[in-house]
């Protein structure tokens, strides 16, 4: 019996004890952690500090740091063939890489969203709070983006085949480097136009635009691509790059407030005093008015009617296409009550020729007054 745990030893591969070791304090790290992660935000609940915000985005990454504390203990102090050691070394520095650049996104991530945390896209005055959400958030992805192709690139690196092949690259420079530039070349062309746009902004989060042809608002801005919502809840994908290549309107780039126009074809005979002032009445009666601009103009004439403009102001664009619908339709309404003939219409006249003949009438001509007709009456 004394000698039946040596026999079982023995049949036991070389490799088998050492890897349990190592895998075994690898569990023992990650449980570990487990339970160290979720006392500490048990205590941490309902608070909102840096900290404790830093601390829960912390729990990820933690647990690279508790296997490659798990190996740093136990790779000394077991018997490992050469190879397999190195193995083991290359794995523990590529899980380092890759808690530095982890690390260093969660970081950027949670400063960024602490700089916008007081700032509000839904209040009414907001483009303040547009353009400082719009820089940090083009700022932040476009430094992850870096973050992750540095990694990545790290990562690579530590591979003896890619350095070879790095060393052959920049030895041959010539049509190798072209292709891979050529072919970079829209990755680069977006981040570059995400910095230009982070920097001057042409466009912000929520502004009213129109982009080929389509009117709507700047829903949102990635790394390499802007989503439009569109008025009817479509959505058109533009890359970030048309923004600062390809003109279009920004309706919102210096408020949120816009001045637009009505036009009515109305009969000359429609008394223009009358409706302007039906018309300042309409306007400042809408909820939608914004108590700045209220103008009626006759802005052209033909033939056979009067071309009429009305301006008017609002806080954003969709209170000023509610105004304007609503002002078109009162207007509608008061000129066919209040003066129908005012409604454009075509006039006809109809003339004999110039040289016809007066008609003769079948009765004779009556008699003037006091004298007798032919009848003796």
């Amino acid at each position: 019996m004394d000698r039946l745990p040596g026999i079982l030893l023995a049949n036991v591969p070389p490799l088998t004890i050492p890897l349990a070791i190592i895998l075994g304090g690898v569990a023992i790290a990650l449980i570990i952690h487990r339970q160290v992660f979720a006392f500490a935000i048990r205590r941490m609940e309902g608070r909102i500090g840096l900290g404790a915000a830093a601390f829960r985005r912390a729990r990820r990454p933690m647990r690279l740091v508790a296997v490659l504390a798990a190996l740093v203990v136990t790779v000394p102090f077991v018997s490992l063939p050469y190879g397999l050691r190195d193995t083991i070394g290359h794995v523990a520095l590529i899980l380092m890489i890759v808690l530095v650049g982890w690390t260093m996104i969660l970081v950027s991530n949670l400063l960024a969203e602490r700089s916008v945390r007081n700032y509000r896209l839904d209040d009414a005055n907001n483009l303040v709070a547009r353009k400082h959400v719009t820089q940090v958030r083009v700022l932040r992805r476009t430094i992850n983006i870096l973050i992750g192709l540095i990694t990545a690139a790290a990562v690579l690196l530590t591979f003896d085949s890619v350095q070879r092949y790095g060393v052959s690259l920049f030895a041959s420079a010539g049509a190798a480097g072209l292709v891979l530039g050529f072919a970079a070349r829209p990755v680069l062309s977006n981040l570059i136009a995400g910095i230009q746009i982070a920097i001057t902004q042409p466009i912000r989060l929520e502004d009213v635009v129109i982009v080929e042809g389509e009117w709507g608002w700047i829903e949102e801005i990635f790394a390499t691509y802007v989503v439009v919502r569109l008025w009817d809840w479509r959505r058109m994908v533009v890359p970030l790059s048309y923004f600062i290549e390809q003109p279009f309107q920004n309706w919102t780039r210096e408020s949120a407030g816009v001045i637009g126009s009505v036009y009515w074809y109305v009969d000359y005979t429609l008394p223009v005093d009358e409706m302007r002032a039906e018309l300042e009445r309409a306007i400042e009666n809408s909820p939608f008015w914004d108590g700045e601009v209220k103008v009626l103009q006759v802005v052209d004439t033909d033939k056979d009617t009067i071309h009429i403009r009305g301006l008017m102001s609002a806080r954003t664009s969709p209170q000023n296409f509610d105004l304007r619908c609503e002002i078109r339709e009162k207007m509608i309404g008061w000129i066919q009550r209040e003066h129908p003939e005012a409604l454009p219409r075509l006039r006809t006249e109809l003339h004999g020729p110039p040289d016809a003949p007066a008609r003769k009438s079948a009765d004779p001509p009556m008699p003037p007054p006091g004298t007798t007709g032919p009848d003796g009456t």
